[in-house]
């Protein structure tokens, strides 16, 4: 198997285990976005700056689109691991990863980069898949169908983290550079939201505090930068492989780990959901 290929089905499957840590943290949903950021801030910060020096130091004119990254990604966690605590891993994983026709969606709307046939194909899938996940989730508990709807919002949030990210990149911007700097902006964001949730702040023992660690250094640091790795490269084909490969891992470690079976509904609603966001990827190119 290629490096880069095998760094990418890696990096999927290290995001694929954030909804377990998140499952299996000590501390509230909320406390557990803000450590997810803040533990792995201090990792990347020498990373970027070993790797670039003084040019990690971003530009003036980078900083309103690297704070609006920030925001979108402190919705994106905010709302995913609330979404994770309500339904089930799958769900919310599936439906966080439908991001991808939000930016394709936003891209018409705001660029006039009209979609292909192709697309909206895909788009049709998607949303009759999301429309058998919910039809399960409401045979399940009324909390399962908030948690899905929490997850159709972080997907919007993602998407506008993904469209931010894309025009830093554009503008010459490096990964290393903008993970930092977002993570930093977006544990500032969330600390205030943990302090007022209510929650326990501090996990109450070491297991708690190495459930964060690995959620901030495996599933946020190397998941990411595995990822951001194989993307350059690969074809960009293979950027649906994480996709894909990402919510189905993350089922299988709900079923594994947690014993989150999937009814025979769940899986046909996730499987379209899957092919429509392969086929809407594809119609966007």
């Amino acid at each position: 198997m290629p490096p880069a290929l095998a760094a990418l089905l890696t990096g999927a499957t290290c995001i694929a285990l954030s909804p377990i840590f998140v499952r299996l943290a000590d501390v509230g949903p909320s406390v557990s976005a803000f450590w997810r950021v803040a533990l792995a801030a201090p990792l990347l910060w020498p990373l970027a700056l070993a790797r670039f020096g003084a040019q990690a130091r971003p530009r003036r004119a980078s900083w309103p689109m690297l704070l609006a990254a920030g925001v979108a990604f402190a919705g994106d966690l905010g709302f995913w691991h609330w979404s994770i605590r309500f339904t089930s891993v799958a769900n919310s994983t599936l439906l966080a990863n439908l991001a991808s026709l939000f930016v394709t969606a936003a891209m018409w709307l705001f660029w006039r980069s009209r979609p292909s046939g192709t697309f909206l194909v895909g788009l049709a899938l998607a949303l009759a898949g999301v429309a058998i996940l919910v039809r399960t989730s409401l045979s399940f508990s009324a909390t399962a169908l908030v948690g899905d709807g929490l997850g159709v919002i972080t997907a919007i949030f993602y998407a506008g983290y993904l469209l931010a990210v894309k025009e830093l990149r554009d503008r010459g911007a490096q990964t290393l550079e903008v993970m930092a700097v977002t993570t930093t902006v977006t544990a500032l964001l969330l600390l205030p939201v943990a302090l007022g949730s209510g929650e326990a702040f501090l996990p109450q023992s070491a297991r708690g505090w190495l459930t964060l660690g690995a959620l901030a250094w495996i599933s946020h640091c190397a998941g990411q930068g595995l990822i951001a790795y194989s993307l350059a490269h690969l074809p960009a084909a293979f950027s649906s492989v994480s996709l894909l490969f990402q919510p189905v891992m993350a089922a299988l470690f709900g079923w594994l780990l947690l014993g989150e079976a999937l009814a025979p509904l769940q899986i046909a609603g996730g499987a379209i959901v899957l092919a429509g966001i392969y086929a809407a990827r594809r119609g966007a190119r």
